[in-house]
């Protein structure tokens, strides 16, 4: 039996038809970025990316991938590249996004400012931005999945700087790396592309955490991607706290590769944004290798979520885990599609996938659609989704113990959400998650003081 390979059919509209305003910004700034392009390689890559975004065309409603997901807003806003802003503005927007313990580096609208970045890295950790590093340009794009993902394409033909982390071969970085990412306002809607490859050494380990933010109340485009490729035995705890304006749009791409023995992790926290869409890539390709992939998403009002996940197993004895939750109120929408692909000689993989989600009003809706396609006949494969309320029964327990039941929902919510938010193994970043829930949820206070 062959195994069958993921295509894509585009019945988008052309890139000009169906985002008239966003395409004359891209297309023009495609033009100038490849007129600046010093490095062949990088050329070749911005060149191939723009061609697969005009093939592909600007997602609608009429492709599955997006049926769920309406990006016309995106495609009707004007953006164009920031201007620099007032900086003790900027400084104190920063600060209250900083993450206590970690080494931070600072890019304001895709853009690395050194003034607000830590100025030394540990030993066997390193930072090269673009066109710093001939071993970025071997790895960048090699993973990222430009042929079937149309924004990840994009950010691949308009990115700037590109973030290089690498961890030494052999290398035990104990203190997290924070890459704060901050989008400011602008009379004109901004939009950046902010870029990030990981490269982790034989046997290294590291902890990098991407933050995601933005001045209150701004409209922008954040469309980020970021690469995470291991060599054999090295361990990468990763973590991705989207927590973008309420009015802005957040359209991110990440991949990762295993080698052989590597194990990664990678947990997703999506808070704020308007429009937000993960497309997440896994590929167990060493054998014996290991992958976790968690996330929690908390939307009210009219925001709209969307993650879209694939893991390939290619090899043998390869084991993924993946956990998503989301708790819904308002009009929100969220989707979940995830795919678990075992190929075919990837024998005693062990892959488990469930989303489970909570809704808190009866007009959020989420559509959720976990799949397995496995061509191994030795393997353990499970997949599942969940949607629903608050347990009555639960409730009714909480308020005979005399708490009330508006207190008695919060804390059942708390609970659904904190089983993740303590899986956060950077203690800073947790108790920001957990001070956002407090202020989330009704009575945030009275849940505070019972746990």
């Amino acid at each position: 039996m062959s195994t069958p390979t993921e295509t894509t059919t585009p019945s988008a509209l052309p890139i000009a038809a169906a985002a008239p305003a966003a395409v004359a910004f891209f297309a023009a700034d495609f033009a100038r970025l490849r007129a600046a392009e010093p490095s062949a390689h990088r050329l070749a890559l911005r060149e191939s990316a723009w061609q697969h975004f005009e093939r592909q065309g600007f997602p609608t409603l009429r492709q599955e991938e997006w049926r769920f997901t309406n990006v016309a807003p995106v495609g009707k806003t004007a953006f164009r590249r920031p201007v620099a802003v007032d900086r003790e503005k900027l400084a104190a927007g920063v600060e209250a996004f900083r993450l206590a313990g970690t080494i931070e580096l600072v890019f304001v609208d895709g853009r690395f400012d050194a003034a607000l970045s830590a100025k030394e890295l540990p030993a066997g950790l390193t930072v090269a931005l673009a066109g710093e590093s001939s071993r970025a340009d071997a790895l960048l794009g090699s993973v990222s999945g430009i042929d079937t993902r149309p924004f990840a394409a994009l950010a691949t033909a308009l990115f700037e700087e590109l973030a290089f982390v690498e961890v030494a071969a052999g290398a035990v970085v104990e203190q997290p790396l924070h890459l704060l990412f901050y989008s400011t306002a602008q009379e004109t809607p901004g939009a950046s592309f902010p870029r990030t490859l990981i490269h982790a050494g034989e046997h290294s380990q590291a902890t990098i955490v991407e933050s995601f933010a933005g001045d209150a109340d701004a409209v922008y485009l954040t469309c980020p991607v970021t690469e995470i490729v291991t060599e054999p035995a090295a361990v990468v705890d990763h973590y991705k706290f989207q927590r973008d304006s309420r009015e802005a749009f957040h359209l991110s791409g990440l991949a990762l590769a295993t080698a052989r023995g590597a194990n990664v992790s990678t947990h997703s926290f999506s808070l704020g944004g308007a429009i937000v869409r993960h497309d997440i890539q896994a590929r167990l390709a060493g054998e014996g290798s290991e992958a976790t992939l968690n996330g929690l998403y908390l939307v009210d009002g009219r925001q709209v979520c969307d993650t879209h996940m694939r893991v390939d197993h290619v090899a043998a004895h390869c084991n993924s885990h993946e956990l998503y939750k989301g708790i819904l109120d308002g009009r929100s929408r969220a989707v979940f599609n995830g795919r678990i692909f075992v190929h075919k000689g990837a024998q005693k993989t062990d892959a488990k996938q469930t989303n489970r989600n909570l809704l808190l009003s009866d007009d959020a809706l989420v559509n959720t659609n976990p799949q397995l396609e496995i061509f191994a006949d030795d393997v353990k494969c499970t997949h599942g989704s969940t949607v629903g309320q608050l347990d009555d029964d639960a409730i009714f327990y909480l308020r005979s113990r005399g708490i009330g039941a508006e207190a008695a929902k919060s804390l059942l919510t708390y609970a659904f959400a904190s089983d993740l938010v303590e899986r956060a193994k950077v203690p800073a970043l947790a108790r920001e998650l957990r001070e956002f829930l407090f202020h989330w949820i009704p009575q945030g206070d009275v849940v505070r003081d019972a746990v």
